[in-house]
């Protein structure tokens, strides 16, 4: 079979492969989301007229460029930054990624103490596990039982050799949500640079206190109904800082590879668009939240809210039922048409307990309870009440 051969074959597996059109009410919204309709539109259009590579000297590479300056714009307005502190990649891990090499890469050669929260990232707690074999002192900072960072144990942590502090923002199993600013000021006139995942937080909550305390911030398309594979690393303090390659032209010299202009243009899109919805969405998915919250109150089934009494983003509820593992929630659930989760999608395949419940002194069994519902635009209260309908079939059949 020749290769076209081989080709057309495939092509024509997908246009006739058959797709199970099963609905389930979705409520991973924590996971990813769907592509909004508009960012969507963006996508398909600019891929179409704005081909061009935005590096190439002619026409079509000019017109490319110009709606890749457009759009990294309006994205540096949402975060009360300038432009050229934007820098697009390939996601939020390697946003995480980049932002930490650049940090390294800039911080004093003879500072090799670096702090991280124990309930971080699989892309920021796998990358940190390769600098600790490249000789770096890593410290996991100790957290409260509402899940917050412990800052007393922070600050006795602080040395002359710490170079940098990695901590998540909005915590994706729980909505945990750390105090960034509280953090920025024991590091007052202290050489130590701050990055932030904003993975989760990004367009559900002001940012524009945090592009002000942190010097890197990561963030993601897909978490906000834009295309899978683009995100954004921001560096409030860019003139401060070195690339962590040299001779990079792309993206200020920060980050090399072909640069994703459709998909750029498609996720500020979707970005704008539920940044300017915030206020009232936080207000809504809060609702959205205390009714389930009532509707499980009512019945027979015994469950705890893991809860911060400081401040948790309403989009994500984790609760645990005594007895019943996560998993099998999940699967009971999925069963009878509902999408859940038990945590961070980069780890569930591995079934390990939740970090950031053993993080809070949960013990493992504990933690293998862990279920997570995450509400999202298309969330209506229809949807929650069939959840807490179908949760208390599930836990007590």
């Amino acid at each position: 079979m020749t290769a076209l051969r081989k080709i057309n074959t495939f092509y024509n597996l997908i246009l006739h492969y058959e797709v199970d059109v099963t609905i389930l009410i979705y409520f991973d919204y924590a996971a990813t989301t769907p592509i909004d309709s508009d960012a969507l539109k963006v996508w398909v259009d600019a891929s179409q007229q704005f081909y061009g590579n935005s590096s190439s000297l002619h026409d079509c590479g000019s017109q490319s460029a110009k709606l890749l300056d457009v759009s990294r714009q309006q994205l540096a307005a949402l975060l009360h930054v300038e432009k050229e502190h934007v820098i697009f990649t390939s996601g939020g891990s390697e946003s995480n990624v980049l932002a930490i090499d650049t940090l390294l890469a800039s911080k004093h050669p003879h500072k090799n103490h670096i702090l991280v929260s124990q309930a971080e990232h699989a892309s920021i707690y796998q990358y940190v596990e390769k600098l600790k074999n490249n000789g770096y002192h890593i410290t996991y900072l100790e957290h409260l039982q509402d899940g917050t960072i412990d800052l007393n144990y922070l600050e006795t942590q602080l040395s002359e050799q710490t170079c940098l502090i990695i901590v998540q923002h909005v915590n994706s199993e729980t909505g945990v949500v750390q105090p960034i600013e509280n953090i920025r000021t024991l590091l007052h006139n202290r050489d130590i640079f701050l990055h932030v995942d904003c993975v989760q937080s990004f367009a559900k909550l002001p940012l524009q206190s945090i592009s002000r305390a942190c010097d890197s911030m990561a963030i993601s398309s897909h978490k906000v109904y834009g295309p899978k594979g683009v995100g954004a690393v921001i560096f409030p303090n860019k003139h401060k800082l070195k690339p962590a390659l040299p001779n990079v032209t792309h993206e200020y010299g920060f980050r090399a590879g072909t640069v994703n202009v459709p998909g750029i243009a498609a996720f500020v899109t979707a970005a704008t668009k539920l940044a300017n919805q915030l206020d009232q969405e936080l207000a809504r998915i809060s609702t959205l939240r205390t009714q389930f919250i009532e509707l499980l109150q009512e019945s027979n089934v015994l469950f705890e809210v893991i809860e911060s009494k400081r401040s948790q983003l309403p989009h994500i509820l984790a609760l645990t039922c005594s007895g019943l593992q996560g998993q099998y929630i999940m699967i009971e659930l999925n069963r009878r048409g509902l999408a859940i989760s038990t945590g961070s999608a980069c780890q569930i395949d591995k079934q390990e307990p939740s970090k950031m419940m053993l993080a809070m002194g949960k013990t493992i069994e504990e933690a293998h309870q862990l279920i997570r519902l995450s509400f999202g635009k298309m969330t209506t209260e229809a949807d929650v009440k069939k959840l807490a309908e179908n949760f208390v079939q599930a836990v007590v059949q």
